[in-house]
């Protein structure tokens, strides 16, 4: 794959990792726009640029990291029990369901959804709750579904806590630290069981491409923070419901 190629999925890649839009679902669109020849690894491509946004949102949130105390870390580490278990069980089942893009469309439009029930609870307004082990393996949970390309991560894991209670600076916070094990996990699993880089993509492509994705993700990061604790979702859904539907009218050209 040639590094120009790189550099276009790594900024993807940054931009669509805390927009709740759906980096993974993203991602597997660029290549088949690009025509990206990945030598069958887009899976590992797709880990090695996520390592760009894990050093973005470390960055972003090294202050608060520091002060998290042991019951914080813990809750962490619960609700990241269920994203670790859909990764290792589904991972292959995953990979083959929606290599292509061929669901893509039901997944993006599941999540423009999501983002208006979101929006709707946070207009009628809730009772705000405590973050505690049951509300965090909840947003675990939601992670855990946010396996599949085209169901963003960011976005699924905000409305999961705004649901169980979060205040929105909570939902935000926790959402955006969860990614830390999940992403750190996933590219650790990877680098040790994958067969190794396929010829298809070089260690140079892949520094361009994580480069991209870790500037792209920090400056978008910072702009996430603030949007999920002041501002309406609804933009990211509209343009969600047309995006599926431009794609299940374009079915044929993504097989």
């Amino acid at each position: 794959m040639e590094i120009w190629k790189a550099a276009v999925l790594g900024i993807v890649q940054g931009a669509c990792e805390f927009l709740p839009v759906s980096s993974s679902g993203h991602l597997l669109l660029f290549e088949r726009l690009l025509g990206a020849d990945t030598g069958g690894a887009d899976m590992f491509l797709g880990v090695m640029l996520h390592a760009g946004t894990l050093a973005a949102v470390v960055a972003a949130y090294l202050p608060k990291l520091l002060r998290l105390r042991l019951r914080q870390w813990l809750l962490l580490a619960l609700a990241t029990l269920p994203a670790g278990l859909a990764g290792v069980l589904l991972h292959d089942a995953l990979d083959a369901l929606f290599f292509g893009g061929r669901f893509l469309w039901l997944s993006f439009a599941c999540t423009a959804l999501l983002l208006l029930a979101c929006e709707h609870r946070l207009r009628r307004g809730y009772p705000i709750r405590p973050l505690r082990a049951g509300r965090a393996l909840f947003v675990g949970c939601a992670q855990a579904l946010a396996v599949i390309p085209g169901l963003s991560r960011s976005g699924t894991t905000f409305a999961a806590g705004v649901f169980a209670g979060l205040s929105r600076e909570e939902a935000a916070d926790f959402s955006f630290l969860m990614s830390i094990p999940v992403i750190a996990g996933a590219i650790a699993a990877e680098l040790l069981f994958s067969e190794g880089i396929a010829a298809g993509v070089s260690w140079q492509s892949l520094a361009v491409g994580t480069a991209c994705a870790a500037l792209c993700g920090f400056a978008c990061l910072r702009r996430m923070q603030r949007l999920l604790r002041e501002k309406s979702l609804r933009g990211f859904a509209v343009y969600l419901l047309i995006l599926a539907g431009v794609l299940l009218a374009m079915q044929g050209f993504l097989r």
